[in-house]
């Protein structure tokens, strides 16, 4: 199976009520469907540096930010694929890198026990990102419920929506069953739209019918507000 591998797009985000995602779900209809996965479970291990110095600094919101973590789209096993994925933004395009590999082979090259079994142009980049950083480790478990939508007229337009969001910083594996510390309120789903351009009008009109503005939301960065930063901040006054 082939797998795209370099994306260039916009990610927009809002948080919506049950009663607003029914309203744009509505207004999708005679424009978008569900893609054949249907509702799934996707899970990430996030990479980060001993003193965490990816999330913080995109916490600062800077023009330009970066992230690396690995993925699977459902509950991987020793020969599953997995993505590891090179994730950047810059003045509000995000730009995004990944290749296919078994959770075992993307963990040993990330933790610096071999090569990358693939070399490539993303492998390379790859490689000077953890040159570069040098102690990256994995940092978060992150699982969420997705449903995800593409438009009928096969243009890039995507919207996804996810809720249940979970994090936790034990059993960093993606063969591991989703669990954790939730992120969202009971009712709230976090909808993305991905597109490379415009929203197209019909989209613009349900949001703004429906009362919905645009808002800045990582999950890794509120996982680091919500959990990892409270228990940092408390080892750091025993250490």
């Amino acid at each position: 199976m082939g797998y795209q591998t370099v994306f260039k797009r916009y990610e927009l985000k809002y948080l919506l009520t049950q009663a607003q995602k029914e309203h744009i779900l509505m207004a999708m209809k005679p424009y978008m469907t569900m893609d054949q996965y249907g509702r799934t479970c996707i899970r990430n291990i996030y990479f980060d540096t001993d003193n965490y110095r990816l999330i913080r600094k995109s916490i600062e919101k800077p023009a330009y930010k970066e992230k690396l973590r690995i993925r699977s789209y459902q509950r991987a096993t020793p020969q599953s694929t997995v993505f590891v994925e090179l994730k950047k933004k810059y003045q509000s395009v995000v730009y995004k890198r990944r290749l296919p590999l078994t959770e075992d082979d993307a963990l040993a090259w990330l933790r610096g026990k071999c090569r990358c079994k693939e070399d490539s142009q993303i492998s390379r980049e790859i490689d000077y990102f953890l040159f570069y950083y040098q102690t990256l480790h994995p940092t978060v478990f992150l699982s969420y419920a997705r449903e995800a939508y593409y438009a009928l007229d096969e243009t890039d337009f995507r919207v996804t929506f996810d809720d249940t969001i979970l994090c936790r910083q034990t059993d960093l594996s993606l063969e591991a069953e989703a669990g954790g510390t939730p992120l969202l309120e009971d009712g709230t789903t976090l909808m993305e739209i991905k597109c490379g351009g415009g929203i197209p009008l019909w989209m613009a009109h349900a949001l703004c019918e429906a009362h919905i503005c645009k808002t800045s939301f990582s999950k890794y960065g509120t996982a680091y507000q919500k959990l990892i930063y409270p228990q940092y901040k408390e080892a750091a006054q025993y250490a």
